[in-house]
């Protein structure tokens, strides 16, 4: 197709449209632009008009041929309008989507498509047929196999409750080895019934489906095992691969190992660990989704620094603390955390501070750390405001052992200078903006390489005609 026909195809699709809204329209209308005259076939086929209707025609005249086809027009855009629109929301059904933008659209808001392609278009073009109904007569028997073997599983779990309860009545003192042993015995025995509550329902399809469909109840322990084996997949492997390819270990912490999933999300975008945002992005206080695999309520500490402060000074690098809250709950059904929403009196110690690189110098590391703390312990935030309120100087190992905590999970992002640099500095009151850091020279503390071979044998004046031929030879010094 040339050019001009792709420029000429809006113009003849707009025409072919006016030709069929006009299509059906009176005689006179059809022929208002044509000099000649009508033909006798195509006279007016109605009867002629009496004395009441010429009176109403000379009321209200007719409506001309542009205002017919213009209300036709824009009541044909209006609804193109609303089918587009009923198309666009279809397609942004997280259940059975499957256009690529939509897809990752829905990712950018936090809410996934669920299941796999395969499965959403199936669901759309299959009839609604509830899925422990299919009928499959493989599957049904299937289920019925694994319901036999979920009954046994049961029995035992009810078993196991009776020990536990039985050994909970009886006194330390006639447990042998006491209290002591009694309380290992006791830890024995819930481990093993939280292993049966696991092998239940492990490989019932129904409970597959909802924790694909995002509808699992995290206090069940099968789901929290769901969502471990799924980030012990991928997600745990990246943070280990950040942890070791940036140094975090041992700039920051000696050891470390993650066990809790933290996503770090900013303006309703996932950042993917390691990733270098722009100054404006990470002008907002981030949102985490923190993800416990263990059951029960408990409260955290989190901590944002940076570790590549420059100083020029001593030629090194310093630490900055960003933001600082602790007694956060969280827990395995709640595990949204947006930083900007923590309560400033209880919780926060330390405001959001923008991630920000000043010019000339290399990337900037902002961690972040979730530290679990005690069990039934909180901290004093007004003791973390006087030690912490400066931000510079900022260690994470003191802060760690000063309060008792331990850190569970971790995320991290990182920030160079771009041109918002500076209108996030100057928007946050951090001094520096103008400042450019450069590079010092390193010169090489080995001595000039000495002539040797054809260059030491022919360095005297005597093959001075010679001398050209050794301006390239790297190490020989120039001569004139």
């Amino acid at each position: 197709m040339s050019s001009c026909q792709r420029a000429a195809r809006p113009l003849a699709r707009s025409l072919r449209q006016d030709r069929f809204f006009l299509q059906g329209s009176a005689s006179h209308i059809s022929r208002s632009f044509s000099r000649t005259a009508p033909r006798r076939d195509e006279g007016p086929t109605t009867p002629p008009p009496t004395a009441q209707t010429a009176q109403t025609a000379q009321a209200a005249p007719p409506p001309t041929p542009s205002t017919t086809s213009m209300a036709q027009l824009e009541a044909a855009a209006e609804a193109s309008g609303q089918a587009r629109y009923r198309m666009r929301e279809r397609l942004m059904d997280r259940e059975t989507t499957t256009a690529h933008w939509a897809e990752s659209k829905l990712v950018r808001l936090g809410t996934p498509p669920i299941g796999s392609r395969r499965r959403r278009a199936a669901l759309r073009t299959s009839e609604n047929v509830p899925f422990e109904q299919l009928p499959y007569q493989c599957f049904q028997e299937a289920r019925k196999i694994l319901q036999d073997d979920r009954q046994e599983k049961v029995q035992a779990i009810a078993k196991e409750m009776a020990k536990i309860k039985r050994l909970e009545d009886t006194p330390a003192d006639q447990v042998p080895g006491g209290e002591k042993m009694k309380n290992i015995r006791l830890k024995s025995l819930r481990r093993y019934l939280e292993e049966l509550k696991i092998l239940a329902d492990v490989n019932d399809p129904v409970v597959k489906r909802k924790f694909e469909d995002g509808l699992g109840d995290m206090d069940k322990p099968i789901y929290r095992y769901y969502a471990e084996r799924k980030w012990r997949d991928l997600p745990y492997r990246i943070i280990t691969q950040r942890v070791k390819q940036l140094n975090i270990v041992p700039d920051v912490l000696p050891k470390f190992d993650p066990i809790v999933d933290v996503q770090l999300f900013f303006r309703r975008n996932k950042i993917t660990p390691g990733t270098i945002l722009d100054s404006r992005i990470s002008e907002v206080p981030p949102r985490l989704k923190v993800q416990v695999f263990n059951p029960g309520e408990r409260l955290v500490s989190v901590v944002v620094m940076d570790s590549d402060v420059p100083n020029p000074e001593t030629d090194s690098f310093d630490r900055r603390c960003h933001y600082l809250a602790a007694n956060v709950p969280i827990s395995p059904n709640h595990p949204s955390l947006p930083l900007g929403k923590v309560h400033k009196e209880t919780q926060l110690a330390v405001p959001w501070l923008p991630a920000f690189s000043q010019k000339g110098a290399p990337y900037h590391r902002l961690s972040i750390f979730v530290l679990e703390q005690k069990p039934g312990e909180t901290l004093d935030i007004t003791k973390m405001r006087e030690l912490y309120s400066g931000r510079d100087g900022f260690s994470l190992k003191s802060y760690r052992d000063k309060f008792g905590l331990t850190p569970v999970g971790f995320n991290i992002f990182r920030t160079i200078w771009d041109e918002n640099t500076a209108g996030v500095m100057e928007r946050a009151g951090m001094p520096g903006a103008d400042i450019e850091f450069k590079f010092k020279r390193v010169y090489s503390l080995k001595g000039e390489k000495k002539p040797r071979g054809w260059e030491a044998k022919r360095s005297k004046p005597k093959y001075k005609s010679l001398w050209k031929y050794t301006r390239r030879i790297r190490g020989m010094p120039r001569r004139r």
